[in-house]
């Protein structure tokens, strides 16, 4: 059983390879959240391994996975091995001692948490952009093959170690990402120039259904969580964030481009 959260394409890629190694179902978390109130209540079969899949936010798991394991219960759960695989640009923090602290307050066991570097996307902060396109290319070029690492790793449980921590973790999660849910998360900046079409891509690929088409035109509701699908998958880049992003590069992955991050 694989959960997973997309806001640019990275880990629904990784989600769909998962999916395609262990012949499982793709399960979007966004869509979960969305389509049922209160408990989220699945069946477990007997050896049956789950994966989460998601972006490291701000150095600690994105906020609707938080939001997901918080309603999260499984029938049958008898210590199935549970994995995480996080994709990030550079390096994820405590995100995985962070995820285990959440998974356990629903009495679930995290097994083991990889992590895959992939092309940044987040832009909507000064200091931050995408790569450049000799580093995205080499990111999306070797993630293919640390996938395959990953998966053969899971299959004989070697027990390698394939997450970056990076410098600096305890300030990272457990100053730096706190301060961004706290007074980051829920608001925004965002709006649409003259260049909308009016063809409602970003409310169709807004996970937490922040985004409103009207009179054409999108407009944002104050429940952003700052995933920055609508920005990025815009066709013809007419939304901006502020004045932060009007020189900034966009990003989706090359195999999800134009596609659902949160269904399919």
């Amino acid at each position: 059983m694989i959960f997973y959260f997309s806001g640019t394409g990275n880990s629904h890629w990784v989600a769909k390879q998962i999916g395609l190694a262990f012949n499982d179902q793709i399960i979007s978390i966004a869509d979960e959240l969305n389509t049922t109130n209160g408990l989220l209540r699945y069946t477990l079969k007997e050896n049956e391994r789950v994966f989460f899949v998601f972006p490291v936010h701000s150095w600690g798991p994105a906020v609707l996975v938080k939001r997901f394991i918080s309603r999260l219960s499984f029938d049958n759960y008898a210590g199935q091995a549970i994995y995480a695989i996080c994709t990030c640009g550079d390096n994820c923090g405590y995100t995985d001692r962070m995820l285990k602290k959440t998974l356990s307050k629903r009495g679930l066991l995290l097994t083991k948490t990889y992590s895959i570097q992939m092309p940044n996307n987040y832009i909507l902060m000064k200091g931050f952009g995408v790569d450049d396109k000799d580093t995205e290319t080499s990111k999306l070029t070797a993630a293919p093959k640390l996938l395959d690492e990953i998966i053969t790793d899971i299959r004989t449980d070697q027990h390698k170690t394939f997450y970056i921590t990076g410098s600096k973790p305890f300030l990272k999660s457990y100053i730096i990402h706190p301060l961004f849910c706290s007074f980051v998360v829920g608001k925004n900046k965002f709006y649409a120039t003259d260049a909308c079409t009016s063809c409602g891509l970003c409310a169709k690929l807004c996970p937490t259904k922040t985004i409103v088409m009207q009179n054409g035109h999108p407009t944002w509701k104050d429940t952003c969580i700052q995933c920055t699908a609508c920005i990025h998958h815009c066709p013809v880049r007419a939304i901006e964030y502020g004045d932060i992003t009007q020189n900034q590069g966009r990003y989706v992955h090359k195999e999800i481009s134009g596609k659902s991050t949160t269904g399919n």
